[in-house]
């Protein structure tokens, strides 16, 4: 459908990549621990309004990428395979803690307020955008005539992925917070299986052949 290729691994990946704990999920649960699940849900779709931002800017670059040559388009692909790879590499290497000391805001901090730093935190992070052009164009028929509409569809099914797991993790904070920090051993196993398939992904977009 819109020349969408591989669309179980793009969600497969999608989810381990939204399960897997960075700084937006990071300010989320520090949210639901310290304000409640109402100010956790609220940081959730601040990541995800972020993300819809991030991937209507790829969007937009990817049309004018494929519209202009197969040389620009190629300095892309091993630019984006280069990145994977040293996300993979270095997702492996570092060991990311939550902080048990929470940074808990005023009383009067707004759900409008957590939302907004939220979205800041995500779209202030050019490695999302990155991600996005580097990681989409792999499930992408860049041949289909509806390869930009295939781009959107599977945006929206990444944010929505990612809402519905901020919602569970803000829901369920406080007993599951110890254990998404990536010094644990599920933690740990999330970070490797990412590190593991971001290096594939790298190692299949450099190899694969333009057109």
């Amino acid at each position: 459908m819109f020349g969408i290729q591989d669309l179980w691994l793009f969600v497969i990946s999608g989810l381990l990549l939204n399960m897997t704990p960075g700084a937006d999920l990071l300010y989320l649960i520090d949210r639901s621990i310290a304000q409640g699940v109402r100010f956790g849900i609220a940081a959730g779709i601040g990541a995800s309004l972020g993300c819809i931002v991030h991937i209507f800017l790829a969007v937009v670059g990817l049309s004018a990428i494929l519209h202009t040559s197969d040389l620009a388009f190629t300095i892309v692909q091993y630019l984006g395979a280069a990145y994977l790879i040293y996300l993979g590499l270095s997702t492996w290497k570092k060991t990311h803690k939550v902080s048990s000391k929470t940074a808990i805001s005023s009383p009067n901090s707004g759900l409008y307020r957590v939302a907004t730093k939220a979205i800041m935190i995500n779209l202030f992070n050019p490695k999302v955008a990155l991600f996005f052009i580097a990681f989409f164009p792999q499930f992408i028929d860049i041949d289909n005539a509806n390869s930009t509409l295939a781009f959107v569809f599977l945006g929206a099914i990444f944010v929505i992925n990612a809402t519905l797991w901020n919602v569970f993790v803000a829901w369920s904070a406080s007993g599951i917070s110890n254990k998404l920090a990536l010094n644990s051993k599920l933690g740990i196993l999330l970070q490797r299986l990412c590190s593991i398939i971001f290096i594939g992904l790298g190692l299949r977009l450099g190899l694969s052949e333009v057109g």
